[in-house]
C-alpha cells in the first residue's frame, strides 16, 4: 500500500481506534458500577428488643430496606416477590420503606411502594424517622435481612445478582434454602440472643440511602 494512500486512511484508522476505546471504556464503566456492592451495613445478630417491627412467633422473619426512588431496587422487589409466593406459611416478609427526614408528604407514594403492598402478606412500614433504619443497620436499598423464630440472624445481605438485574442469585438461594431446610419452630429451641454460628451473606446492589442521588436514572 502505497504512502498516500496510508495516509488517507490514517484519520479514519485512528477516528475508529478512539470510538472503540471509548466504548469499551464506557462498557467498562457500566459495568463496574452494576457489579459493585453497596455498603452491608452493620444488622444486629439478634432481633432487637426495641424495634416497633412485628415478628410473629414460630416463622420466619424476612426484612427488606427499601429506597422508593431507586430504580436499583425494581428487580429486588421481582425477586422478594418470588421468595414470598415460595415461603409462604413459614415466611413473614415485612418491607421498611426509607423515607428522609426532610420527605413531605406523599414522596414515598411511588411504583415501587406500590409493588410491595401488593405483595400477598406483606407488611409495608414507613420509616418516617429513620430510627428502624438504624436499629439495623440497613444503609443500602434492597438489603434483605432473615431473622429465625429465635431471633437469630441467618441471612444478610442482598436478592439480585448485579445492580438491578432480575434471575437467579446467590442471596436469593441461601434463603430459601434455610427457610426450606429448617422447621422455623425447631429454631426456638435456641435461646434468643445466644451466641450463633456465623450467619449467611451475599452482596446487596442498590442505592445508598444517604445520597442516594448518585444512583442514575434507567
Amino acid at each position: 500500500m502505497s504512502a498516500l494512500k496510508l495516509g488517507g486512511r490514517l484519520p479514519t484508522v485512528v477516528s475508529a481506534t478512539l470510538w472503540a476505546a471509548a466504548v469499551a471504556a464506557g462498557f467498562g464503566v457500566l459495568l463496574d458500577f452494576d457489579t459493585r456492592p453497596g455498603d452491608a451495613g452493620d444488622p444486629p445478630a439478634t432481633w432487637p428488643e426495641d424495634t416497633s417491627i412485628a415478628r410473629p412467633p414460630g416463622t420466619f422473619e424476612l426484612l427488606m430496606i427499601l429506597h422508593p426512588h431507586c430504580p436499583c431496587s425494581r428487580a429486588s422487589l421481582t425477586e422478594l416477590e418470588r421468595i414470598a409466593a415460595r415461603g409462604r406459611g413459614r415466611l413473614y416478609v415485612s418491607v421498611l420503606l426509607y423515607a428522609p427526614a426532610q420527605a413531605g408528604e406523599g414522596w414515598s407514594d411511588t411504583d415501587s411502594r406500590r409493588r410491595a403492598e401488593a405483595i400477598p402478606g406483606a407488611e409495608v412500614i414507613l420509616d418516617a424517622t429513620g430510627a428502624e433504619q438504624r436499629r439495623f443497620g440497613l444503609r443500602t436499598s434492597g438489603h434483605v435481612l432473615l431473622y429465625d423464630a429465635a431471633g437469630a440472624l441467618r441471612f444478610s445481605g442482598g436478592i439480585t445478582a448485579a445492580r438491578g438485574h432480575e434471575g437467579d442469585s446467590m442471596g436469593a438461594a441461601a434463603i430459601l434454602s434455610l427457610v426450606s431446610a429448617a422447621s422455623p419452630a425447631a429454631t426456638a429451641a435456641f435461646e434468643p440472643g445466644a451466641r450463633r454460628a456465623a450467619f449467611r451473606t451475599a452482596p446487596v446492589f442498590g442505592c445508598p440511602l444517604e445520597g442516594s442521588d448518585a444512583c442514575p436514572r434507567r
